[in-house]
């Protein structure tokens, strides 16, 4: 693939809805999907008089993503008044933190599918409350708006223009996912609206160090549309610049219909947002103490998870990278690896048989029936040449699901499963299976060897499993060649 002619610059804004079970100024609850205009207040109405209270888990979610990231806390703090014309926030500004965000600096891991590890800093974290929803009916001379988002928490999280390439800001917003789900944050789903993302994006020439003029995209509401975002800009901005034009300084909005950028403002139309100090909130202090309680709340974190599976139970970056994905599913799989020495096949078993039958039912870990002492069970009924793989797999685990208070000794059992390894149980069904097929015998001695797996197998059908394939393999061969 040939070098893009122009170097892209991109500075992520990622926002991220707590999951409070309260409103960030007031007792309003949170819950999505409730009727519009229902988790209201007379100060999410802003009447007159009515005073805002700071919800302390708010700034403990906050706390914990910035220690996740690195990041430098703000000890002194204050919230700020950001003056614009929102037509969902009825008090007709929005409360945010502007001088004194809670978390500076730090940083977020990403990983490339060609291995490429890479740092993308962090400018700041701070609070704010989220705005309301206007919807626009199709035909509808009206908009309507509904008030349950308004005053939801929000972190944004503001990179600095590290990133240079769509899948790199693809990536990233995955580790922002995983990182507010590993922490229980927020739930990232960003079809519902709990993670959104502004990309700010130039175009450079290689080797200038000057930034080009910047283009912001808001309100992308999917990976997939971050990633169709930026490459459309590249083009739109590239094709610009190769025309010797200029590109304009502006916000622009993604329409996944046409799947084009529009422009809704330049910069010379931006509003001046005016902050100042929010009258009506008492700055507040982060004590170490409270920091240290935050902190031993905290769980382990992907990377760390990471490192213990490649470094500690030896697994290659793949699996490491699929069981770190999901928080519960890293748990499980490391719980199970403390009943287990076997680490690669119980990595197999999570990546193969567990995750087959949650994503075919569709159900969360937490509902899987076998326990990992069951698991662990299995692996080692393998190991030791009780059953073999394929029993375990297409037998006795279909079986322990159905039947979780048995073991899969119980099971294997019952079902008359134990593996015979003993030469006077598999020598008469390869006499058996030999005395059947006197043709192929014949060829096999005369060099045909790939025959062998005919024997074999047909040995195994005839044990109905229960032959140690090894074993096996190796009477079959030292009958034929007799």
């Amino acid at each position: 693939m040939s070098k893009p002619k122009y170097e892209t610059v991109i500075g992520l804004e990622v926002h991220a809805q707590l999951s409070t079970q309260s409103k960030v100024f007031n007792a309003d609850s949170t819950e999505f999907g409730n009727m519009p205009n229902t988790n209201v207040c007379v100060h999410t109405l802003a009447h007159p008089g009515t005073l805002p209270r700071l919800n302390k888990k708010v700034v403990e979610y906050a706390i914990k993503m910035g220690l996740a990231c690195g990041c430098q806390l703000s000890r002194y703090q204050y919230f700020d008044r950001k003056n614009y014309f929102y037509p969902d926030l009825p008090k007709g500004y929005q409360t945010t933190q502007d001088k004194t965000p809670i978390c500076r600096g730090g940083f977020i891991k990403i990983k490339l599918k060609d291995g490429v590890e890479k740092n993308i800093n962090i400018t700041k974290i701070h609070i704010e409350e989220d705005a309301g929803k206007s919807q626009h009916l199709d035909g509808a001379s009206e908009s309507l708006v509904d008030l349950n988002r308004a005053g939801v928490p929000l972190i944004e999280i503001v990179t600095e223009p590290d990133i240079r390439s769509a899948e790199e800001a693809y990536v990233l917003l995955t580790e922002v996912r995983k990182l507010v789900r590993y922490l229980e944050i927020c739930d990232g789903n960003m079809e519902e609206g709990s993670m959104r993302c502004d990309v700010n994006i130039s175009l450079r020439a290689w080797g200038e160090a000057e930034y080009g003029k910047k283009v912001e995209v808001k309100n992308l509401n999917s990976f997939n549309n971050v990633r169709k975002a930026i490459e459309l800009e590249y083009d739109r901005q590239a094709a610009l610049l190769d025309a010797g034009q200029t590109v304009q300084s502006e916000t622009r909005t993604y329409n996944t219909v046409d799947l084009k950028t529009y422009s809704l403002r330049t910069k010379e139309d931006l509003n001046d947002y005016r902050y100042f100090p929010e009258p009506d909130l008492q700055p507040f202090t982060l004590s170490d103490a409270w920091i240290e309680a935050v902190k031993s709340e905290m769980p382990a974190l992907p990377q760390e998870l990471f490192d213990r599976f490649t470094n500690t139970y030896k697994l290659p970056d793949y699996d490491a990278g699929v069981l770190t994905d999901s928080k519960e599913i890293a748990l499980f799989f490391d719980d199970l690896c403390q009943k287990t020495s076997n680490y690669k096949q119980a990595s197999n078993w999570m990546m193969g048989s567990v995750k087959s039958y949650l994503n075919e039912l569709t159900l969360h870990i937490k509902d899987f029936p076998v326990s990992t002492n069951q698991l662990a069970e299995i692996i080692a009924m393998v190991e030791s040449n009780k059953i073999s793989n394929t029993v375990a797999t297409q037998k006795i685990f279909p079986e322990l699901i159905k039947n979780p208070t048995k073991t899969a000794q119980q099971l294997a059992e019952e079902m008359n499963l134990i593996q015979e390894s003993g030469s006077d149980f598999i020598t008469p069904l390869i006499e058996s299976v030999l005395a059947a097929m006197p043709e192929k015998v014949k060829e096999y001695k005369a060099g045909k060897k790939g025959l062998m797996g005919l024997f074999v197998g047909e040995v195994m059908k005839k044990a109905q499993g229960k032959a140690d394939p090894k074993i096996t393999n190796q009477l079959v061969m030292k009958m034929l060649d007799v």
